[in-house]
C-alpha cells in the first residue's frame, strides 16, 4: 500500500506539471485559440517531454532561441610542444583552430482530436482532455528521441526523413568498425576501444558505450555462459568490480573494460546488415563522450486548439523544432553489423513495416 501511495503521489506530481504546461493562455479565449507558449511554459514542456527519455542521459540539450544556432568549438593539434633552441625561433607559433558547429532545427507537427462524445460519456469526463494532452506530450518526447537517434534525413518515413540522426552522422563522419555479423561479446567492445584515437583515452573514465536493449541482453547472457560463474561475478571480471543491475532504461547495465554500457532502448536493432551473407537483425555499439551528442530544441513551442462544429470534435495541432549534431565526430566510434540473437520481439517496430503485428500468437488479439 505504501508503494502504491508513493507511485500515485509521483504520478500526480507529473500530471500537475503537465497540466501547467498545457495552460496556453491567460483567458478562456486564449486557451480556446491556443498559440505560442510563454517562455516558462515552453521550458516546463521541454522538461516534461524529456522526463521519460534516455537521450538526456548521454546528450547535451540546448534550448535554442532561433531556428539555426552556431556553437563555437576550439581545437589544437596532437602535439604542440617543441624542443627549444637557445636564442632561436625554431618555428612559427602553434595555431589554435577555431570552428563552428551549425545546429539546424526541423519543424515537426503533432495532430490529435477528441470527440464531444468522448468528453461527455467517458469516465474521466472533461478531465480526459488534459489526460490525452499529457499522453501526447510524453509521446512527443519518445518520438523526438527516436528521430535524434535514428533519423535518416531522406526516404518516405514521415518522421525519420526530417533530419539525419546520431547513428547516421556517426557512421558518415566518425570511426567505424565492421563486426561482420558477429554477436556481441567483449571482443566487440575491445575493437571499439582500439579504434578510439589515443588522445581521447586520456579521459577514459568519461567514455560511455551506448547500445540497444537486445544487444545488452545478449551481452549479459554471454556472461552467464562462463562455466561456474554467476552473472554478476562474470561481469565483474570484465569491469573490475560488481554493481547492482537496476534494470532502468538509460541506466548502466554491465561495464566493459571499466567503461559503463548505457542501455538506449530506441536505438535501431532491426537493421538488415551490410556485410556479406547478412541475415537476421543487427544493431550498433557506440563509444563516445556523453556531451559529444547535442540535441537542440527551439524554445518557441506552438499548440493550437480548435473546435470543429461539423465534426463535433476538438482538434489540436502542436509545432516544435528539433535538431541534432555531433560536436566532435573524431571522438565517436561505431561498431556496426552486430547481430542480434534470435528471440527478440519485433512488435515495437511494426509501424515501420506497415503497422500490422504479424508475429502475435494466434490466441492473442
Amino acid at each position: 500500500k505504501y508503494l502504491t501511495k508513493v507511485g500515485i503521489k509521483m504520478s500526480n506530481e507529473l500530471l500537475e506539471k503537465a497540466i501547467q504546461t498545457t495552460d496556453l493562455g491567460t483567458s478562456a479565449a486564449d486557451s480556446a485559440r491556443g498559440g505560442l507558449l510563454k517562455p516558462e511554459q515552453s521550458n516546463r514542456f521541454i522538461d516534461y517531454m524529456f522526463d521519460a527519455t534516455v537521450v538526456t542521459k548521454f546528450a547535451r540539450t540546448i534550448r535554442m532561441r532561433s531556428d539555426i544556432q552556431e556553437i563555437d568549438k576550439i581545437g589544437v593539434g596532437e602535439r604542440i610542444l617543441k624542443v627549444a633552441t637557445e636564442a632561436t625561433d625554431t618555428a612559427a607559433n602553434q595555431s589554435v583552430v577555431f570552428a563552428k558547429i551549425s545546429l539546424a532545427t526541423k519543424k515537426l507537427r503533432l495532430d490529435w482530436e477528441l470527440s464531444s462524445e468522448s468528453l461527455e460519456d467517458g469516465i474521466e469526463g472533461a478531465d480526459l482532455e488534459d489526460h490525452i494532452a499529457r499522453m501526447m506530450a510524453t509521446q512527443v518526447g519518445n518520438d523526438v528521441e527516436d528521430l535524434v537517434l535514428n533519423g535518416v534525413g531522406t526516404g518516405s518515413d514521415p518522421l525519420l526523413k526530417a533530419l539525419k540522426g546520431v547513428v547516421n552522422i556517426a557512421k558518415d563522419e566518425g570511426h567505424v568498425v565492421d563486426a561482420g555479423g558477429s554477436t556481441i561479446s567483449k571482443g566487440v567492445f575491445n575493437d571499439a576501444l582500439k579504434k578510439m584515437p589515443r588522445r581521447y583515452k586520456q579521459r577514459r573514465n568519461q567514455l560511455r558505450f551506448l547500445s540497444g536493449s537486445n544487444l545488452i541482453q545478449d551481452y549479459l547472457y554471454s556472461l552467464t555462459t562462463i562455466p561456474g560463474t554467476p552473472e554478476d561475478i562474470a561481469s565483474g571480471i570484465v569491469r573490475g568490480d560488481v554493481v547492482a543491475n537496476n534494470g532502468a532504461p538509460g541506466g548502466v547495465i554491465p561495464y566493459a573494460f571499466g567503461i559503463p554500457v548505457v542501455e538506449v532502448p530506441l536505438l535501431d536493432e532491426v537493421q538488415t546488415g551490410t556485410h556479406s551473407g547478412a541475415s537476421g537483425s543487427h544493431g550498433d555499439i557506440h563509444l563516445t563522450f556523453p556531451d559529444n551528442v547535442i540535441v537542440g530544441v527551439k524554445r518557441d513551442i506552438v499548440v493550437h486548439r480548435e473546435f470543429k462544429p461539423k465534426k463535433d470534435t476538438i482538434e489540436y495541432t502542436l509545432f516544435l523544432r528539433v535538431g541534432t549534431a555531433i560536436e566532435n565526430p573524431d571522438a565517436f566510434v561505431v561498431v556496426k553489423n552486430v547481430k542480434v540473437a534470435a528471440g527478440y520481439d519485433t512488435r515495437d517496430f511494426a509501424a515501420a513495416t506497415g503497422g500490422s503485428y504479424t508475429n502475435l500468437p494466434a490466441s492473442r488479439p
